[in-house]
C-alpha cells in the first residue's frame, strides 16, 4: 500500500473536526502540549461555529520538525467525529490526505478519490471503555501514535490534564489514549502511514501559548492592575486570564454591566494612580467611543485591547477579520491623538502590550492594541519571554499647592498627579479646560490646549518602524499588518524568490514618516489584508501618499492560508 504523505514533508498538518460539545478544544490543548514536550514544533489554530452544542467546528495542528507560525490550507490526516466534517473540509482534502474515521462520518462523494481512508470505530472503542465521551482522547492517543510521542509524556500529562476528575475517569482517559496511541502505532507498523519527522530537544524548554494570553501576559509585565470588561467575543479570554491570575498578582478584574461602565472604570482606575486595560471587540468598541473622547479630553492614560471579527452589528462572532483599522484610528468624537498597535506574532503581542502601558502612562493617551480571533486563538511554540528587558517607569508627579494638572509645555505632555499623592489639587473635566482643570470658554486657551493634545504625536524615539524582511533588491514590496505576517512570510520562503520583500507594520497609527525610505523606486507594492476595503491601503495613501498596485484581501470570515498568499503573488508576477 501505498504512502499518502510524502516522506520527506518536514511537517504535518492534522485536522479535527466534529460537532460543539465533542472536545475538539481538548483535543487541540493536549496536542499542542504533549508535542512540545516530545520536541516538535506545533502550531495550532481553530474554527469554529456561533453555538454551544452542535454545528461543525474544527481545529489544525500543523506538527513541525522547523518553527510553523501560521494556518495551511491542504489538510494531511483528518478526523472526522461527526458526519458534517467532510462536507465543510471537502475543498481542503487533497489526494494525499489521509481520513482516519468511522465508516458512518465518510462521506465518499465529498472526497478526493485518491486519498486514503482507514476505518476507525471510535464510537464502539469508546464505549467499551465507559462511554463515547472518550472518542475526541482515543483520537488524540491515535495521532500520538502515529507521532510516536513518548508514552511516558503521554501519560503524565493525562494525568495532570485531569487531575480535578475523579479517580475513574482519569483512568479511562489513560485507557482511552493508550488505545489510540496503539493504533496509531499499527498504522505505522502496517506501513499504511509514513512520516518522516524530526524532535528538538531545544523545543521541549519552549512554552506555548495562544494570543490571549500573549497579551495577558504582556498586560502583567506592563503593570496592569485593574481590568474592567464586558465579555464580547474573541477578546473575553484575556479578561479571563488576567482574572484567573488576579489574585496572584494583585489585580482588580470586575465584569462590568456594559462597555459604557467598563470604559468609565477604567479611566477612574488610571485617575487614582493604577494601570488599567479594557478588553473589547468591534460592538463593545463602539459604546466605548464616548469614553475614548473622554480620554482624549482629560489627557488620561488607558489601554484597550480591540480584538477585531467580521462586522458589521454581531456579524461573525467568533470568526477573523481586520475590519476594525480605520474604525479604531477614527473612533471618538473631536480631534485627540491615540496609538495603535497591531502584533502579527505572539512575541509582538507580549511586548506591545507591556509598551503599550508605558507609552499610555507616558504621553497620557489611549493606546489600542489591535489584534483578530486568529492571534486570539493561534498557538505555537517559542522561547519563554525575556523579563530581563521589561521596564515600567513611573510618570506620576508628586503636586504641590500650585499644581497644574495641564500645564502648557512644549512636549504637550504635562505633569500627570494623583489625588493624594502631595497637597496639589488634581482636577479633570470633560469640558475644555484652562492649566488648572477648571472650565473655561477663552477661545485662546481653546486653541492652545488643542495644539498641546496634538503635539503628543510626534513621540519622537518611541515610533515602532515597520520591519523589513527580505533582500533590498526586490522588485516587489509586501505592506501588512497584523497576523498576515507569518502567513506572508512562509509564502515567499515557499517560493523562493527574491524579487520580493516584506514591510510588516507593527504600529498603523500615528505611521512613522520614514515610510518611503523603505520603498526602492519603480518597485511594485503589494498590500495584504483580511477585510474588503483595503483600510491600510486607505491610511497609507492619506498619511504618506503611498499608492498600492496590487491588493490580495479576504473577508469571508476566516485568515490566509499559505496556500492562498502563494496562488497571488503567482497570478501577480505572471
Amino acid at each position: 500500500m501505498s504512502d499518502c504523505i510524502n516522506k520527506d514533508k518536514d511537517n504535518i498538518s492534522v485536522v479535527i473536526c466534529g460537532a460543539a460539545g465533542q472536545g475538539i478544544q481538548t483535543v487541540e490543548m493536549i496536542l499542542t502540549k504533549i508535542c512540545k514536550l516530545n520536541g516538535y514544533n506545533i502550531f495550532a489554530t481553530r474554527e469554529f461555529m456561533s453555538r454551544i452544542r452542535g454545528g461543525i467546528n474544527s481545529t489544525e495542528i500543523r506538527v513541525s520538525s522547523k518553527p510553523v507560525k501560521n494556518y495551511v490550507s491542504n489538510i494531511d490526516i483528518l478526523i472526522p467525529l461527526n458526519e458534517g466534517a467532510i462536507p465543510h473540509l471537502s475543498k481542503r482534502i487533497n489526494d494525499e490526505s489521509i481520513i482516519i474515521g468511522e465508516e458512518k462520518n465518510i462521506d465518499n462523494s465529498n472526497i478526493s478519490n485518491k486519498c486514503k481512508i482507514l476505518n476507525v470505530n471510535f464510537s464502539k472503542i469508546a464505549k467499551d471503555i465507559g462511554g463515547k465521551i472518550y472518542g475526541n482522547i482515543i483520537a488524540t492517543g491515535l495521532i500520538s501514535g502515529l507521532l510516536e510521542i513518548k508514552k511516558s509524556i503521554l501519560t503524565e500529562y493525562i494525568k495532570k490534564f485531569f487531575s480535578s476528575k475523579e479517580k475513574e475517569i482519569i483512568e479511562n482517559n489513560k485507557k482511552a489514549i493508550l488505545k489510540g496511541y496503539d493504533l496509531g502505532s499499527n498504522f505505522l507498523k502496517n506501513k499504511e502511514i509514513k512520516l518522516n519527522l524530526n524532535t528538538n530537544s531545544e523545543v521541549e524548554d519552549h512554552i506555548v501559548i495562544n494570543g490571549a494570553e500573549a497579551v495577558g501576559l504582556g498586560s502583567l509585565a506592563g503593570g496592569c492592575n485593574f481590568i474592567s470588561s464586558y465579555p464580547m467575543s474573541p477578546s473575553t479570554a484575556v479578561l479571563v486570564f488576567l482574572s484567573e491570575h488576579m489574585k496572584d498578582f494583585d489585580i482588580v478584574s470586575e465584569q462590568a454591566e456594559d462597555e459604557i461602565s467598563a470604559i468609565n472604570m477604567g479611566l477612574g482606575a488610571w485617575y487614582a494612580g493604577g494601570r488599567a486595560m479594557i478588553t473589547t471587540s468591534g460592538g463593545g468598541f463602539a459604546l466605548m467611543n464616548e469614553g475614548l473622547s473622554l480620554a482624549g479630553m482629560i489627557e488620561s492614560p488607558m489601554v484597550f485591547h480591540l480584538a477585531q471579527r467580521p462586522g458589521p452589528a454581531t456579524g461573525l462572532p467568533t470568526r477573523t477579520e481586520q475590519g476594525d483599522l480605520l474604525f479604531s484610528i477614527f473612533a471618538g468624537h473631536g480631534e485627540f491623538p491615540r496609538v495603535i498597535y497591531a502584533p502579527g506574532t505572539l512575541e509582538d503581542a507580549f511586548y506591545l502590550t507591556q509598551k503599550a502601558f508605558n507609552i499610555a502612562d507616558k504621553f497620557q493617551v489611549p493606546v489600542i492594541i489591535l489584534t483578530d480571533q486568529y492571534l486570539m486563538d493561534s498557538y505555537y511554540n517559542l522561547e519563554a519571554f525575556d523579563f530581563s528587558e521589561i521596564i515600567n517607569d513611573e510618570y506620576i508627579v508628586k503636586t504641590d499647592e500650585g499644581y497644574k494638572r495641564y500645564e502648557l509645555n512644549d512636549e504637550g505632555v504635562s505633569p500627570r498627579g494623583v489625588p493624594g499623592y502631595g497637597d496639589g489639587l488634581v482636577m479633570v473635566d470633560s469640558d475644555e479646560h484652562n492649566e488648572f482643570g477648571k472650565i473655561t470658554e477663552n477661545f485662546d486657551v481653546r486653541v492652545k490646549m488643542v495644539d498641546k493634545r496634538l503635539r503628543k504625536l510626534d513621540l519622537g524615539d518611541d515610533f515602532i518602524s515597520p520591519e523589513f524582511v527580505g533582500s533590498k533588491d526586490y522588485t516587489f514590496l509586501i505592506l501588512c499588518w497584523g497576523t498576515n505576517y507569518h502567513v506572508v512570510k512562509e509564502a515567499i520562503n515557499e517560493l523562493n524568490d527574491d524579487r520580493f520583500a516584506i514591510l510588516y507594520f507593527k504600529q498603523v497609527y500615528p505611521l512613522p514618516t520614514d515610510i518611503r525610505e523603505e520603498i526602492n523606486n519603480n518597485s511594485k507594492l503589494i498590500l495584504v489584508e483580511n477585510n474588503a476595503t483595503a483600510q491600510f491601503g486607505m491610511i497609507l495613501k492619506l498619511f504618506s501618499d503611498i499608492q498600492i498596485d496590487h491588493k490580495i484581501l479576504k473577508y469571508n470570515g476566516l485568515p490566509f492560508s499559505v496556500e492562498e498568499i502563494v496562488e497571488s503573488l503567482r497570478g501577480i508576477i505572471k
